[in-house]
């Protein structure tokens, strides 16, 4: 297992959320170069890359697979600056308060990005009330101190300029802990998998069906930029790729873990927004098993993707969703086991190098 840290960490700490993911597709388009025979980006802002049939289809129409890898990471804009050069923000995308406790954040300003502290109003330890200790504040409840005058604040910072978490990446023994992993995991794979199948020789490099790859935009907030790429590519399958929950850890019921670290890539039967197309799951944990990928069937109870998108749109397609089991999502330290995300990257190589 080779593992393109590298490549990750780079996709994880750049930042974008929905609505703000130029910089990320920029990124990926420097890091996909050469590997489509076309790429666009389209109204919403998705980067769409094209790669044609090289195998022997003859007169039949080839198969068209949309992957759609969203770039948007949960972050927030900004929506007011009161006079004491304080930030108040509003969230894109879901946060659990308790982990917005006394975070650094980068404010993405015209000029510059800024690191600042996030707190939530209120009083600290050393004079809170009993009270005051049991209460959870409200997402709205956080600001943010920049460490610079009212004036200077006002001069630098606009409404709706960006936020996202700032933390750096970081590699463990056997596993990489990262703000937005959730979905730059999914960027890499498609990456990393089409590099593979680049690389690949003879009849083992061939590829019978069209390959697009939507590096889609606003998924957090509703799988917007995959439903409009969607409908433009109009294709026959489906595949999401995300992360989904790894809850194999203490307080959570085993019956409620979602996936197991280290059991492999995790094929989605069913989650909040979709349910697979029952062929296509066997048809990739088949794949799975001939090439000896380690993989597990999941159900995931509430949370979308963006191959529900792809599902409803047009016409309708068959779609599955392909995805990482990942640790503590939505923080600043989701955790991924390399070896699961490296099963990620040859599952959906090797079913795309077979499919017809």
């Amino acid at each position: 297992m080779s593992l393109n840290t590298a490549l990750l960490k780079r996709l994880c700490e750049v930042p974008g959320v929905p609505g703000r993911e130029e910089r990320v597709c920029t990124l990926v388009k420097k890091e996909i170069k050469g590997l489509f025979d076309s790429t666009r980006v389209d109204a919403m802002g998705s980067l769409i890359c094209t790669k044609k049939a090289t195998g022997k289809t003859g007169k039949k129409k080839p198969t068209r697979v949309m992957i759609a890898a969203h770039m948007d990471e949960i972050g927030f804009y900004v929506r007011h600056i009161d006079d004491r050069g304080y930030l108040w923000v509003n969230p894109a995308g879901g946060f659990d308060p308790r982990n917005l406790f006394s975070r650094r954040v980068l404010v993405c300003t015209e000029k510059k990005d800024i690191v600042g502290v996030m707190n939530p109003g209120g009083r600290p330890v050393h004079i809170a009330t009993p009270e005051d200790r049991k209460k959870v504040p409200e997402t709205n409840e956080f600001f943010i101190d920049l460490g610079m005058s009212a004036k200077d604040v006002a001069k630098t910072v606009r409404i709706g300029d960006f936020v996202v978490m700032h933390e750096p990446f970081l590699e463990q023994p056997e596993a990489v802990v990262s703000k937005a992993l959730d979905n730059r995991i999914a960027c890499y794979i498609a990456i990393e998998a089409m590099r593979k199948i680049s690389k690949a020789r003879g009849a083992k490099g061939s590829h019978d069906c069209e390959i697009v790859v939507a590096f889609t935009t606003q998924e957090e907030v509703g799988l917007r930029g995959a439903m409009v790429a969607a409908n433009a590519i109009k294709a026959d399958v489906g595949i999401g790729l995300d992360v989904t929950l790894c809850c194999d850890t203490p307080g959570i019921p085993d019956d409620q873990r979602v996936t197991r670290r280290g059991d492999g890539t995790a094929v989605l039967v069913q989650d909040g927004s979709m349910i697979s197309d029952h062929k296509l799951v066997d048809d990739f944990c088949a794949t799975a098993r001939k090439h000896k990928i380690p993989y597990q069937r999941a159900i995931l109870p509430r949370g979308g993707q963006d191959g529900a998108a792809i599902q409803r749109s047009g016409n309708g397609a068959r779609c599955i969703a392909l995805t990482c089991g990942t640790r503590y999502i939505h923080t600043v330290t989701e955790s991924a086991q390399k070896a699961d995300l490296q099963a990620s990257v040859d599952l959906l190589a090797a079913w795309l190098t077979s499919c017809s």
